[in-house]
């Protein structure tokens, strides 16, 4: 195994040897992913973390409270999608807000910031909207929660398993937001027979690198309302700033288009090039050190033995 990427993470399936005299068994291999959610290592690493395995489905959690970010969305939904997880959002502490009105709001920027996907309210402290998750998860399958810290993830996962298993605290009372809580991450069992995986707040969510042909494809999934109207720009090559014919200028004027949409899809284009040319850069300081070092090797080898 290469990197800590190819390393066994929670939702791998594994091949272990029992050791029952020892009590233990030794890990004898890791079967291949079918999705691996990952971001880019806190840092100025370029490495890959992997968060969960083998996941269907991720729910990005938020709450409905002054810790609400769609632009924080719309990251963690281009990390499912580069992962082959499908993603939903969740927006827990509707036991706070103050009514129908103002959790509408909340759900109508959720469904804007990650199109097409399923939003649901809950409340973990009253359970207002478990069930309605819980049914909405398939026997079966496997799910990762992942969102900021205190936003109540943990809380969220006892209310799903029907247990107290996860270490909760509650929210600060100056600001209103929660406390870091989960230092790991745990694949746990629902009642209806899917599976869940809880994992640590996450301070940094950076894009990472993917193949020519998987490079920046959870972008593309997470704005189809920003790509399909520069599908209708007048020039192929729009840059979508002053040029005439451009459909995303048109559709921001209409009203069609947030105009936050678009930078936010700029943001994250640039942030996704410039790890590409990092992660490039890097590698040819690599090929230089050991093309260096092979040619010192081979001076050394022709002068121990000059008449080869």
């Amino acid at each position: 195994m290469p990197t800590p990427a190819d390393w066994p993470a929670v939702g791998d399936w594994v091949a272990v040897v029992p050791r029952p005299a020892d009590g233990r068994a030794v890990l004898a291999g890791v079967l291949p992913r079918r999705t691996r959610f990952a971001r880019k290592v806190a840092g100025m690493r370029s490495d890959a973390q992997i968060v969960a395995a083998n996941a269907d489905t991720a729910l990005l959690v938020t709450s409905m409270t002054s810790d609400f970010e769609p632009r924080r969305l719309e990251r963690y939904a281009a990390l499912a999608y580069d992962s082959g997880a499908m993603p939903a959002v969740v927006l827990t502490k509707a036991d706070a807000v103050a009514d129908a009105a103002e959790e509408s709001a909340f759900v109508a920027q959720a469904m804007q910031a990650v199109p097409g996907a399923e939003v649901f309210t809950v409340s973990a402290q009253n359970g207002t909207g478990i069930d309605g998750l819980l049914a909405y998860l398939a026997p079966g399958s496997t799910v990762v929660l992942v969102g900021s810290s205190g936003v109540g993830k943990s809380t969220l996962a006892n209310a799903l398993t029907g247990t107290t298993r996860m270490v909760t605290n509650a929210v600060r009372e100056d600001d209103n937001r929660g406390r870091h809580t989960t230092t790991h991450r745990e694949l746990m069992a629902l009642p209806n027979g899917a599976w869940l995986i809880d994992t640590p707040g996450m301070r940094e969510v950076g894009l990472i690198t993917g193949t020519d042909e998987e490079s920046g494809y959870g972008i593309t999934q997470a704005f189809q309302d920003v790509e399909s109207f520069a599908e209708q720009c007048r020039y192929r090559d729009c840059s979508h700033k002053q040029e005439p014919g451009c459909a995303v200028h048109a559709a921001i004027e209409s009203g069609e288009l947030d105009s936050y949409r678009l930078q936010a899809y700029r943001k994250l284009q640039r942030e996704l090039a410039y790890a590409e040319r990092r992660e490039n850069e890097q590698a040819k300081r690599a090929m230089n050190e050991a093309g260096k070092k092979l040619a010192k090797y081979a001076k050394a080898a022709q002068r121990s033995n000059p008449k080869r």
